[in-house]
């Protein structure tokens, strides 16, 4: 049967489906399971890899290779900051299981791979950085016991560079591993992740069809949505994203597919169709902790605070990563709980340091925050840092707003505008190059970016946006673009 070609609607949609996706029996059993359930789990950047248009997708050479939701990585789906389907329960029963072989056949070299690759995803699950370095030395040791041919442990120091944030190491693991096995769609999936993260798109693409050419399943079908998502092709993210959903093995993966599903209507400002897929979620994967936070990001939109707090409350106890501590940091901020944010921001360094204790490089991440945050020198010094090594459209963002909180708009505007350059409809890049053009003084430039990053989502965040509306309105934008008020909603 011809595979599912990215550029290729038909493929998905038509009469046949794709090849169904080989159920998972007893995984840490055989690292082919561990990396199926760590293929699932999103960023962009992040932390992503993302789907070609069927129109307007680059030339694919046949057999060339090379994160939706932080950084793209194996473990992440491709989606960056995002900690994947799984549970920490079950990956602890399987890491378990992991040791107890081991213990009796300690030359066992896929176990190594397949234990090094748990812990990793264990990190992502648990938000605690400290498994990294046991991943580190899991790997280690298989490669120590099977030096050659090893590609199972490639593609597990692939996903460890890439949740760290090292994607050039990543990329080269993941092409020493697909040079070993071409036909190994997890080794594909690092290099499309490593490659996106590093602002690499056009071979970026090449892999990520190569992966969805090797194995159609949910995982690569969710890096194709994510691809397709970056390019600002929302509906060709969508279709990707429902074929991944009805290819999901588990409730679990199906909650994954659903969240990514209700992101992609609250990016485009639908929060009645967001609330729809996040309820779908929960009532398949109740536990899956990211659902909870789009409920609390629903219930926020909608004026229902006490529950909103109360729901991110729990998502943060339960898996503390930055971005769900700043959004409910943030709420708490505009709700006028002042005392209650600065404890979050607090938390968010402390969670920053422990990444970088443990390797993680966090650059990025942080130099948006620091620039919002009262620290521009230190958001500018992470923002130039992180663009030495990756010139994704994130680095692009997040150099640009460092340099317009320190005063350097002029400077700025080519990075804000670089961002946009392949057309991702994302309110809050829209906000930032609005916001360098007003402070430029090109009035009639800001109200047109300000007013689309309105449009394209009012909500986008709960500090800027309100700042979004203060700045179109004193720039004489009373309305936004479809019509609608630029007021508070």
């Amino acid at each position: 049967m011809a595979q599912p070609r990215l550029g290729s609607k038909p493929a998905l949609t038509g009469g046949s489906a794709p090849a169904p996706v080989v159920r998972r029996r007893g995984w840490l059993r055989n690292l082919g399971a561990v990396v199926g359930v760590l293929v699932l789990a999103a960023g962009a950047l992040l932390g992503g890899a993302v789907l070609l248009h069927p129109a307007s997708g680059p030339d694919r050479t046949a057999g060339v290779g090379g994160g939706r939701h932080d950084a793209a990585d194996l473990v992440g789906v491709g989606r960056p900051g995002d900690p994947g389907p799984g549970q920490a329960g079950d990956l602890a029963a399987g890491i378990g299981r992991a040791q107890r072989r081991l213990a009796e056949v300690p030359g066992d070299w896929p176990t190594w791979a397949e234990l090094g690759l748990a812990y990793v995803q264990q990190a992502r699950l648990t938000a605690d950085p400290s498994y990294y370095p046991k991943a580190n030395g899991a790997l280690r040791r298989s490669l120590s016991e099977h030096p050659d041919g090893n590609h199972l442990a490639l593609i597990g120091l692939g996903a460890l560079a890439a949740a760290r944030h090292d994607f050039a190491a990543a990329l080269r693991y993941g092409q020493q591993a697909a040079a070993i096995d071409p036909y190994s769609a997890p080794a594909q999936g690092v290099v499309a992740d490593a490659l996106v993260e590093l602002g690499r798109y056009p071979q970026a693409w090449v892999a990520v069809q190569r992966m969805v050419d090797l194995r159609p399943d949910t995982g690569s079908l969710a890096r194709g949505s994510y691809a397709a998502e970056l390019r600002g092709h929302v509906g060709r993210a969508r279709e990707l994203l429902t074929a991944a959903l009805d290819l999901a093995p588990s409730a679990v993966d199906a909650g994954y597919a659903l969240y990514y599903l209700g992101e992609l209507a609250w990016n485009a400002g639908d929060v009645a169709g967001a609330r729809a897929r996040w309820e779908e979620g929960l009532r398949r994967a109740p536990a899956y902790l990211p659902l909870l936070a789009g409920r609390a990001r629903v219930a926020a939109a909608e004026g229902r605070y006490a529950e909103a707090v109360a729901g991110y409350r729990t998502v943060v106890t339960r898996l503390p990563q930055a971005s769900y501590l700043i959004e409910y940091a943030d709420l708490l901020a505009a709700r006028g709980d002042p005392a209650g944010a600065r404890a979050q921001y607090a938390v968010v360094r402390t969670e920053q340091r422990l990444l970088a204790a443990q390797g993680v490089n966090v650059d990025l991440e942080m130099a948006v925050f620091d620039a919002e945050h009262g620290a521009p020198a230190r958001a500018l010094a992470e923002a130039r840092a992180t663009y030495a090594t990756r010139r994704s459209v994130p680095a692009e963002d997040a150099l640009a707003w460092a340099l317009h909180a320190n005063g350097k708009d002029a400077e700025a505007l080519a990075h804000a505008r670089a961002a946009l350059r392949l057309g991702t409809r994302n309110a809050a890049f829209r906000y930032h190059v609005g916001m360098i053009e007003a402070a430029l003084g090109d009035r009639a430039a800001a109200r047109r970016d300000l007013a689309e990053a309105l449009r394209l989502n009012p909500h986008f965040s709960w500090l800027q946006a309100p700042r979004a509306r203060a700045a179109l309105a004193a720039l004489g934008g009373g309305r936004l673009a479809d019509g609608r008020s630029g007021g508070a909603r």
